[in-house]
């Protein structure tokens, strides 16, 4: 069963089995630059044909980016924050390394209060705790909910990096270092040229630094998720409906 919904300011679209059910667990999901706020929206499925028992365990829930691309003359797509497109094509084109360690993109803050009032709104309804619910995503997406994983007042059940990278590290590494334990499912292309693998690594050395539960998977190509991403996450989240 699938809805749309606004929770938080953000218009959603909900994944869940039996509708009305109360979820023992929440997933949210964020899509990457450029993608339309139904990107995500078939994991769901997926995750739940992998581990049927979060069919009627589960709620998955997908918002979509508060700013619309279409003037760039991205059709349907969406942004947590803008990039300067002709300047990453150039990047990438000329390989040229991008370190964003020291990056903080101003419309990062509006972005994390839409995500913050999303997951406040989720534990207001639902009554779980917040170790019951999952934050994650895909590229941007991730890098959004890898922020707000860290600045929460508790630490959410897991956190979910597809293809993401390290953003303003002085400031992460802080709050990470005073995050306490949280269980970490990374996935990084070994060949991605959007999202350097190198600048990856240093994401997951901050995370195993902090002392979090970190699970690292190296893929042979670009920036996607694989197989074995989508596999492993879905464990990652039945273990949960067992603490």
């Amino acid at each position: 069963m699938q809805k749309l919904e606004k929770i938080g300011g953000l218009n959603c679209r909900t994944v869940q089995q039996v509708d009305g059910q109360e979820p023992e667990l929440v997933v949210i999901l964020c899509h990457g630059f450029g993608a339309p706020g139904t990107d995500l929206v078939g994991i769901g499925p997926e995750l739940m044909r992998c581990q049927p028992r979060l069919m009627e365990s589960t709620q998955f829930i997908f918002p979509e980016a508060p700013l619309s691309l279409e003037e760039f003359g991205f059709y349907g797509g969406r942004a947590w924050w803008p990039l300067d497109v002709a300047k990453l094509n150039s990047a990438i084109e000329n390989g040229e390394f991008r370190d964003q360690r020291k990056y903080n993109p101003p419309e990062l803050a509006d972005a994390r209060k839409l995500l913050t009032a999303l997951v406040d709104e989720v534990r207001g309804r639902t009554g779980l705790p917040t170790s019951k619910v999952v934050l994650g995503g895909f590229s941007q997406g991730s890098m959004l909910a890898t922020d707000v994983a860290l600045r929460m007042d508790e630490a959410p059940g897991a956190l979910c990096v597809w293809s993401g990278t390290l953003l303003c590290e002085e400031q992460w590494r802080a709050l990470a270092a005073n995050r306490g334990p949280l269980k970490v499912l990374q996935s990084h292309g070994s060949v991605d040229p959007i999202l350097p693998f190198e600048a990856a690594m240093w994401l997951r050395d901050l995370f195993t630094e902090s002392g979090f539960d970190v699970e690292f998977i190296e893929f042979p190509s670009v920036h996607t998720i694989p197989r074995e991403a989508i596999d492993q996450f879905a464990e990652l989240l039945v273990s949960l409906l067992d603490t």
